[in-house]
């Protein structure tokens, strides 16, 4: 199937298919004319590909985790790949950091709204 084939069937618009190309997430043919072709499996790579993506792995981590994951009754699963625990654990890690610092920068605004005199709607 061609690019726009693929982008209806997954909901995934061109540009972002051409760019997990680039990022090595997609492995499209080459038709002699240059046309992408796709197959039906790269249905479900998109898919696990955006599950990856709301799970808040990074790219780069996607394309080394992806051949590691399938679908189970509409869930993702992992499958025990070499890396898998170590780059998960670290990308949990990381996500868990940046919920603390909001955390903080949360209650430094709650503060600081506190603070403000009752009649200051500006």
């Amino acid at each position: 199937m061609r690019i726009g084939a693929l982008s209806r069937r997954t909901g995934v618009s061109e540009w972002l298919l051409r760019y997990y190309e680039e990022q090595g997430l997609l492995h499209p043919q080459r038709r002699p004319n240059g046309y992408r072709q796709y197959r039906d499996s790269d249905v479900a790579a998109v898919g696990h590909i955006r599950a990856l993506l709301a799970a808040g792995l990074p790219t780069a981590v996607i394309a080394q985790v992806l051949g590691c994951v399938h679908d189970v009754g509409g869930r993702l699963v992992p499958e025990a790949c070499p890396g898998m625990v170590d780059h998960l654990s670290r990308e949990r890690a990381r996500i868990a950091d940046t919920i603390a610092h909001l955390g903080a920068a949360q209650r430094a605004l709650d503060d600081l709204l506190a603070a403000l005199p009752s009649t200051a709607d500006t």
